[in-house]
């Protein structure tokens, strides 16, 4: 059985993963990529969890085809109910609206006791999760923006106890990714400034404030140079 290509947005999350690392894939699909850091040898083991009974059922059929029963189980969860059992190193959550992951995270309080390094790849709505991260105690200890398509975040954070302060700009494209400021962060500023100038334009048409979205479009052009 061949293995499927990976694509760019998995392969930049896997790399978060350590050696020697028992994984949960939280919201799982095919079950690729812990199937992936297994056969290369990077994890022990993982258990791949989803509220569906397809996408389990698929992540099964996988995991028996590349022989990784003993190492990579699956279960039907809800987020991270059932997960704390299995000790994760590291939880993936990833392809998921921001709010979402919120959810996710919030309902497990296990994750503020035993602190595993939580990497999480928010379709949208990133500004909202680093908020939650920054008012809940998490420390975003990485981060990172991978290109697949389009121009994706990738967050790894953990749970300190500490409380951080952002401002609005931290909050949408992330410190750490700010202090790089590579080429790919500013091609995302460029394509949220564009979305956002677009919506302050109907917003001025129909004789609304601008607010918040002013701000944050201010603060990226100031960033980009413009």
């Amino acid at each position: 059985m061949s293995f499927p290509k990976i694509s760019k947005r998995l392969l930049c999350a896997a790399s978060f993963a350590q050696k020697g690392d028992f994984v949960a894939d939280i919201g799982t699909d095919h079950a690729y990529l812990p199937i992936y850091l297994y056969t290369k040898g990077i994890i022990r083991g993982a258990v791949v969890s989803d509220i569906n009974e397809g996408p389990i059922r698929r992540a099964k059929e996988n995991i028996l085809g590349f022989s990784c029963e003993n190492a990579v189980f699956p279960i039907l969860s809800d987020g991270l109910y059932r997960i704390d059992q299995y000790s994760p190193d590291t939880v993936f959550i990833l392809g998921m609206g921001g709010e979402l992951i919120v959810n996710i995270i919030s309902s497990a309080e296990w994750v503020k006791e035993k602190k595993p390094k939580l990497v999480l790849q928010p379709m949208t709505h990133k500004e909202l999760l680093r908020s939650y991260l920054f008012e809940n105690g998490f420390e975003i200890t990485d981060e990172t923006l991978v290109e697949d398509g389009k121009i994706y975040q990738i967050i790894v954070a953990k749970y300190t106890g500490r409380l951080t302060k952002a401002t609005c700009l931290e909050l949408f494209f992330g410190k750490i990714n700010l202090q790089a400021r590579t080429e790919l962060l500013l091609s995302a500023m460029k394509r949220e400034a564009d979305v956002i100038s677009a919506r302050l334009l109907g917003k001025s048409k129909a004789g609304l404030d601008g607010g918040d979205d002013t701000a944050l479009l201010n603060q990226i052009l100031e960033y980009m140079g413009e």
